[in-house]
């Protein structure tokens, strides 16, 4: 795989949309990264992971995916390395990232219905 098909495939996804972080590539939906190209130079794509889902992806297979170094891993961010990925496999981790931050989205989403909803209504005045 390479930075072209992350592209194809990240697009494929219902609402993505490629914009731009930083001056690097990014693809969003609902307005929220899930996956940038912000490593491609050194042949990665990098995905928006819980913590739990990169162990899991980097325990099956540790040759496509690692950690990014730092406190962006720690966080769940994982590099994918196009060049080793099949394209069920960049699909796959591509298509977790998307779905998360499709969940995060309804829930931050929720969230604000929830607390708009408990905001007193402004009184209006009335003239004397």
């Amino acid at each position: 795989m390479n930075v072209k098909d992350f592209r194809r495939i990240a697009l494929s996804f219902s609402g993505a949309e490629e914009s731009s972080h930083m001056g690097n590539p990014d693809f969003r939906v609902g307005g929220r990264i899930f996956a940038t190209l912000a490593s491609a130079k050194q042949g990665y794509g990098n995905l928006m992971l819980t913590p739990e889902q990169q162990a899991a992806f980097v325990e099956e297979m540790p040759e496509v995916f690692l950690p990014i170094p730092g406190g962006w891993g720690r966080m769940g961010m994982t590099h994918i390395r196009l060049a080793m990925a099949s394209e069920d496999v960049l699909h796959g981790a591509l298509h977790a990232a998307w779905q998360l931050r499709l969940d995060k989205n309804t829930r931050t989403s929720r969230k604000k219905k929830i607390s708009e909803s408990r905001q007193p209504k402004a009184k209006l005045r009335r003239k004397r």
